[in-house]
């Protein structure tokens, strides 16, 4: 796009259109004349001077070619539209099918360029469609192309158990067919890609409907044919290792994918619904970052005191929250703090997340009978410094681990409450005795997931102090404020239009002080606690997220969706 437009060169038609001087286009043909990069086209040399912008040289070409600008930031790419070709394909020509027209007749390309009628008449004999060729900023357009190549078929799948696929797949491939194969492989490479958390393949009447868990939230990310659902479930059964003549009850595998030096374990697990199979895919990603206390996002004054806590050599400390809230990320990131060769530490999971060098990692197992409680019982006669609990789920582990914490073992768990103060009543309804809680509890994390604003899109806007009072009466405003600035969500194609990229916790921290302990002696309420607990410097879920819309890194909305 930064060469020529037909017999004329860009630098003289942004000339005549009153964007460029003439004394800046030599400059550029300068720069490009002694740089070392032989591949620097004039445009990009004048956009890397600050003379232009890669709108201006889109809306130029635009102009010239006669082809309409599209700004892809202004519009969602359409799946459906882009899987007309494959991404090698892509790739080759430039070019992306990213909608079609009103009428459905034409299919709307955007192209590096556009008047290639080479490239045009071989994507309508492709596609069978008519083309309308657009333009789109080079930066855009390199963008949607990086997401939509990572779709390739090339990639080699094996199952859970298994360094390279089994003879068993070999057996089982006559059962389905080689589109289910093509559409499951770029489901996956897709997901990993798009650093989805699920995979949700859900068939109705007329369409199966694929969908990623991206940040926590669901997006629809495109429709295929009902007629694929029986096989798509079946490949991915075969993968999982799953029985693929059982439809009528649910059933649960495992998986590894390996792509392009990326390795992930997947779980799958199908559901039997009215128009055929559910299967949903749960992906971990190895090559992953295992994150460090310092990197989780938790304020200073709470790290240092989770970290304090973590450090004791007994004790009770439990992470609560919902699920999909990020309490394996912080306990893995505590269990990496106190990882060292004089300490031994076992773990008992359901399943194993993530698979760290040092630790002693057990998998639950409750066909076979090895449950958390039988477990957590045999975990302690085998001499641990440090035991981790996956979750606390029934009154037997709750007073297990309780008891480990009283014997002289560091004894890190989740739960599921709402926030930090709830988890000592908790443990009361679960049936585990105050005293025993008030003497083996040391910490409590509460914790969300909120996602954070792209920076590449992010709206900046001012807002009044009595605005921001009347919907949060306890933002944090400093005195004499009549105004501050914040931002809202808008979306692009680096953030696939969500306006969010990544996430990042909000955070809880209650120190379990000899007054609270107390509390928890006479059976006090989650309120009593909590306020006791604000009254001696917690701050609350609350406060964390409030602060985190001041500092700009998410929204007002985000907030509301996730913490009320």
């Amino acid at each position: 796009m930064y060469g020529k437009i037909g017999s004329q060169k860009i630098g003289e038609v942004l000339i005549q259109k009153g964007i460029i001087t003439t004394g800046q286009l030599e400059e550029a043909l300068s720069l490009v004349k002694n740089t070392s990069d032989r591949t620097l086209l004039v445009g990009e040399a004048l956009v890397e001077l600050g003379y232009c912008s890669e709108k201006d040289i889109a809306r130029t070409m635009a102009h010239k070619s006669k082809a309409r600008f599209i700004d892809l930031n202004d519009m969602k790419i359409n799946i459906q539209a882009s899987n007309l070709i494959s991404p090698e394909l892509a790739l080759r020509y430039g070019a992306l099918p990213i909608d079609f027209t009103e009428d459905n007749e034409k299919l709307i390309v955007a192209m590096q360029n556009p008047t290639d009628l080479m490239a045009i008449d071989d994507l309508s004999l492709l596609t069978g469609y008519d083309i309308e060729p657009v333009v789109v900023e080079d930066r855009q357009l390199k963008t949607a192309l990086e997401n939509f190549s990572n779709m390739s078929t090339t990639d080699i799948i094996v199952n859970e158990d298994d360094e390279a696929p089994s003879n068993r797949e070999e057996d089982e491939d006559i059962a389905l067919s080689r589109p289910a194969v093509q559409l499951a492989n770029q489901m996956l490479n897709q997901a990993i890609k798009a650093l989805a958390s699920d995979i949700h393949i859900e068939p109705h009447e007329k369409v199966l409907k694929i969908r990623f868990r991206i940040d926590g939230v669901l997006h629809d990310i495109m429709q295929q044919s009902v007629r694929m659902s029986a096989s798509v479930s079946s490949r991915f059964k075969v993968l999982g290792g799953m029985d693929i003549a059982e439809r009528r009850i649910p059933q649960d595998g495992r998986m590894t994918y390996k792509s392009e030096g990326r390795i992930a374990d997947i779980r799958i697990a199908t559901l039997p619904t009215v128009f055929g199979e559910k299967v949903t895919l749960r992906i971990v990603d190895r090559n992953s970052k295992l994150l460090t206390l310092e990197k989780l996002g938790m304020p200073e004054h709470q790290r240092k005191g989770f970290d304090k806590a973590i450090q004791a050599p007994y004790g009770f400390i439990l992470i609560t929250g919902p699920t999909g809230s990020g309490k394996s990320t912080t306990l893995y990131a505590a269990l990496s703090r106190l990882n060292s060769p004089n300490k031994n530490i076992i773990t008992l999971e359901d399943p194993v997340e993530r698979r760290i060098d040092g630790l002693n990692q057990i998998q639950i197992n409750e066909k076979a009978g090895l449950k958390f409680s039988s477990g957590l019982r045999s975990i302690l006669r085998s001499d641990p410094d440090i035991v981790m609990i996956g979750e606390i789920r029934d009154q037997e582990t709750a007073k297990i681990a309780v008891e480990s914490a009283l014997t002289g073992h560091l004894v890190l768990s989740t739960l599921h409450t709402n926030n930090s103060a709830g988890a000592l009543t908790r443990l009361g309804d679960m049936g585990v005795e105050p005293y025993l809680t008030a003497s083996s509890l040391i910490g409590v994390v509460a914790q969300r997931l909120i996602r954070v604003l792209c920076n590449d899109c992010k709206k900046e806007y001012n807002i009044s102090r009595d605005e921001i009072l009347a919907t949060f009466p306890d933002f944090p405003l400093g005195n004499g404020e009549k105004e501050i600035k914040i931002f809202k969500a808008e979306g692009c194609v680096q953030c696939n239009n969500t306006g969010y990229r990544g996430r990042m916790g909000v955070y809880e921290y209650l120190s379990v002080s000899e007054p609270i302990q107390e509390l928890v002696l006479r059976r006090a309420s989650t309120i009593e606690i909590e306020n006791l607990a604000v009254k001696e410097g917690m701050v609350t879920l609350r406060a964390d997220g409030l602060s985190k819309i001041r500092e700009g890194y998410t929204s007002i909305e985000e907030f509301f969706r996730v913490i009320v």
